[in-house]
């Protein structure tokens, strides 16, 4: 079988390195920038942190900030018609997977014309020409946006949630900077955390799971248990946010590869029906989508449950996938993640409409046990 690996063309880390935005515009030869950053990001000056280093620099740049956090057709459109206004040859994006995604989709439209449909670029589009340059700048520890081949974008004509998957996406440079994170709150450091590790343990059991992306799951599950607790209960502590940019980087370039499973394919659909948070849905299924997985994956759930810490000497394969389960479930609630979907608005009289997009979720058949939609009513109605 042939296995294939896609990542940036150049990945910066540390505490300051969005400096080096300079030195990778002028090797991209970008001449003016479309910064692409949520309304709240210019508002709280966490924007001005990177667009400073473009001042200094005599780089000339605008800003487009018309992004919602569950991104619509709309607002692509909006951000291309903005980047052809301004004039600009690549784009800088900074901010968690609304902004990332949102100039996924634009960088692409701008270089592939035929795909003006947005719509049209749901699933693997076959498009011929990379994205237009873009810099991505992540100010969240979760998406990992940045590494991704992916995007997501709201289909507001069908209220669903489009997974777009395009090798030619992937953004050319990724700068992570946990400076730009430690100001998170509370509930969004939880809830892009807890994104990230279902990426990693999606990641690690899906289909599509191999040596190399084993090895990358693996890590990011050790370094997100270790550290997620840290970041949300000290958030300016730097070893917490330095580790959790890091481990949500690495839990991307291995799902980026591989796929993902049943939790994605149950999430998108809360945020497209009740545009809940990407990262809570996540986390609130997580641990029962898993507890319905084990008995397809139950030597990987040992060593998910050792990369969490749990010692499973002495235990019965089925027993250590459970300590796993329950060792996911306890840093869900030690971070304050909602455990069911009543908490969130969602009724037994939603579940029909929700299960009908989760079966037909691009991410669903990566799932390791094959799945029905009676079985998705079911999980959504064990979670209520």
């Amino acid at each position: 079988m042939t296995h294939r690996f896609i990542l940036n063309e150049v990945s910066y880390f540390g505490p300051g390195c969005r400096s080096e935005i300079v030195s990778e515009i002028k090797r991209i030869g970008g001449r003016k920038a479309l910064v692409m950053a949520d309304k709240s990001l210019v508002d709280l000056g966490i924007a001005a942190k990177v667009t400073c280093h473009l001042d200094k620099a005599g780089i000339p740049y605008e800003i487009f900030s018309d992004i919602k956090p569950n991104p619509t057709t709309a607002n692509v459109n909006s951000g291309l018609e903005a980047f052809r206004k301004a004039g600009a040859d690549f784009i800088v994006a900074i901010g968690g997977g609304s902004s990332i995604d949102t100039a996924k989709a634009v960088g692409i439209i701008a270089n592939n014309p035929e795909f003006a449909d947005v719509v049209s670029l749901e699933g693997c589009a076959p498009t011929k020409h990379k994205a237009v340059p873009t810099i991505a700048i992540p100010t969240t520890a979760g998406t990992a946006a940045e590494t991704t081949i992916n995007y997501v974008i709201i289909d507001e004509t069908k209220k669903k949630k489009m997974v777009c998957v395009d090798p030619n996406d992937i953004p050319a440079v990724a700068i992570i900077d946990p400076e730009l994170m430690y100001s998170l709150p509370r509930s969004l450091t939880a809830a892009t955390g807890m994104d990230a590790l279902t990426h990693a343990i999606e990641g690690y059991i899906t289909k599509g799971a191999w040596a190399m992306s084993d090895m990358f799951e693996l890590q990011a599950i050790r370094m997100i248990s270790a550290n997620l607790r840290t970041a949300v209960n000290e958030p300016i502590n730097p070893d917490g946010r330095d580790a959790m940019a890091v481990a949500q980087y690495i839990a991307g370039m291995a799902f980026s590869n591989v796929g993902l499973g049943l939790v994605h394919g149950m999430a998108h659909p809360m945020g497209s029906l009740f545009d809940i948070p990407h990262g809570v849905a996540n986390a609130l299924l997580l641990p029962t989508i898993m507890e319905f997985n084990a008995p397809a994956a139950l030597t990987k759930y040992r060593h998910i449950a050792e990369a969490m810490g749990v010692d499973t000497a002495g235990m019965a394969d089925t027993e250590a996938a459970q300590a796993a389960c329950d060792a996911v479930r306890r840093l869900s609630e030690d971070v304050g993640i909602p455990s069911h979907l009543a908490e969130l608005g969602i009724t037994t009289a939603d579940i029909n409409a929700l299960a009908e997009q989760a079966i037909a979720d691009v991410c669903t058949p990566g799932n390791p046990r094959e799945v029905t939609i009676d079985d998705i009513r079911r999980l959504y109605t064990k979670v209520l």
